[in-house]
């Protein structure tokens, strides 16, 4: 009985392994063969479809092509239409494809409609019945630097001060947000445990800080390390968050040398934004990010959402660079008589991502992208959290990052009792070396 059971059937284990290990790998490359066999009939299908009805003489090009009465008549109007919303290029980057940029756009706000929509179609509560909120453009209350092609900064400065600061911060924001967000409803006393300094600024165009005429992921990287040279900061961890985000990597990618490592955020339930804390926070930071009233850089942020970066994950991955035939024969001969350390390209710091498990904007099956892509990255992961719920106005949240980046509180630097000790040691040896000359003196004038 039990050999007719193995003969006719799988077994784990033994022999039954191999056989079971040789029909998966025959299902394997029979699906890779019916996946190529689908591609190439895809293909004769396009050739078909191009020779037989898109070609000159076929029907559709007589009667609806370019050159056909109806196309000369449709095509017109579309040509003044364009023509006539053709402005609306000049919010995009120069460097984009306008075609491509609004179709991604088009689709994008499509599915973000669409996704309100069933949202709002499934939600059973009662309708919304608050009165419309105003809005009000409060007096200037930012700090600014101005940028080496002359546009201002504006900036936001909070916990210590950049010369007692312990570990710096620089927080760029999310869209349709300001300077005033940093990390939602952290607490200076937090900041003044860890000796933290946490610098958030407007986006150019947002808030107070002047529009940038050409503005890209690298610029973005740029304006960042101008501010934190102005403040004296050497090395800083960038903080994004949401759609910041994208400005966070832009830095690890443009300015590695001068990060001391990354947070990442990718963790707004009704219960948060139904809190007045929050509300009251979100209308205050939403007034401070259009104040300006120009739309162009919304438009601008949201086209480099969706845009080429300019750079890929795989930039940011630890490996040796690389060199020309030349240059190896050269370290060769010189590893002969030195020893010579290898170089390595992308981001040497640590990168900490926090990703909630119920974030319905940003799945987890991103951030497990990215781990993929850049293994040495610490992901933890949030089981009840959503898209905003874990960073903002969450003090004990708060508390377990600061944790998890830079361990123990130790407080500020105390750099102000350390050159009152220098001074009053430079005092004492002066006074040392002022003795013998007073004695000098004395001794003179006893033998006048």
């Amino acid at each position: 009985m039990n050999s007719s059971n193995n003969s006719s059937g799988f077994v784990v284990g033994g022999g039954g392994g191999g056989e079971w290990e040789r029909v998966k790998e025959g299902v394997t490359e029979f699906m890779k063969g019916v996946a190529e066999m689908t591609v190439e009939f895809g293909k004769g299908c396009r050739d078909i479809v191009k020779q037989s009805l898109v070609n000159e003489e076929s029907y559709l090009v007589k009667n609806f092509g370019r050159d056909s009465y109806f196309g000369k008549r449709v095509g017109g109007t579309c040509s003044k239409v364009f023509g006539k919303l053709s402005f609306f290029n000049q919010y995009l980057p120069e460097d984009k494809d306008p075609l491509h940029a609004w179709s991604v756009i088009f689709f994008v706000s499509l599915l973000a409609f669409a996704a309100i929509y069933l949202n709002l179609e499934h939600d059973p509560s009662p309708p919304l019945t608050k009165e419309t909120k105003q809005v009000f453009l409060h007096p200037p209350s930012a700090a600014r630097i101005v940028l080496p092609d002359g546009r201002y900064l504006a900036y936001k400065e909070q916990g210590v001060p950049p010369d007692r600061a312990r570990f710096s911060m620089i927080a760029p924001h999310t869209f349709l947000s300001s300077r005033l967000a940093g990390i939602p409803g952290v607490k200076d006393s937090l900041l003044e445990e860890f000796g933290i300094c946490l610098l958030t600024y407007d986006l150019p165009g947002f808030g107070e800080s002047d529009p940038h005429p050409n503005r890209n992921l690298e610029t973005s990287a740029a304006d960042m390390l101008f501010l934190a040279n102005s403040l004296g900061l050497k090395k800083f961890w960038v903080v994004g968050y949401s759609s910041g985000s994208m400005h966070a990597w832009a830095a690890l990618r443009y300015i590695p040398d001068r990060l001391a490592g990354a947070a990442m955020f990718a963790p707004m339930d009704k219960a948060l934004m139904e809190d007045p804390i929050y509300e009251e926070f979100w209308q205050r930071d939403v007034e401070e990010s259009i104040r300006q009233g120009n739309a162009k850089p919304f438009v601008e942020e949201a086209a480099l959402q969706v845009s080429n970066w300019g750079f890929s994950l795989l930039d940011l991955k630890l490996q040796k660079k690389k060199r020309s035939g030349s240059a190896d024969l050269l370290i060769w001969l010189k590893s002969m008589f030195v020893e010579v350390q290898e170089e390595y390209t992308g981001f040497l710091g640590p990168i900490h991502i926090w990703q909630g498990m119920e974030d319905k904007v940003v799945p987890p099956s991103m951030t497990d992208f990215v781990h993929r892509i850049l293994p040495g990255a610490a992901v933890h992961k949030l089981p009840y959290e959503g898209h905003f719920t874990y960073i903002y106005f969450c003090d004990e949240c708060h508390r377990q990052i600061f944790t998890t980046l830079f361990g123990t509180p130790q407080g500020p630097l105390t750099i102000s009792l350390e050159l009152d000790e220098n001074e009053s040691t430079t005092l004492e040896e002066e006074n040392v070396e002022q003795q013998p000359e007073e004695e000098e003196v004395v001794a003179n004038n006893g033998e006048l």
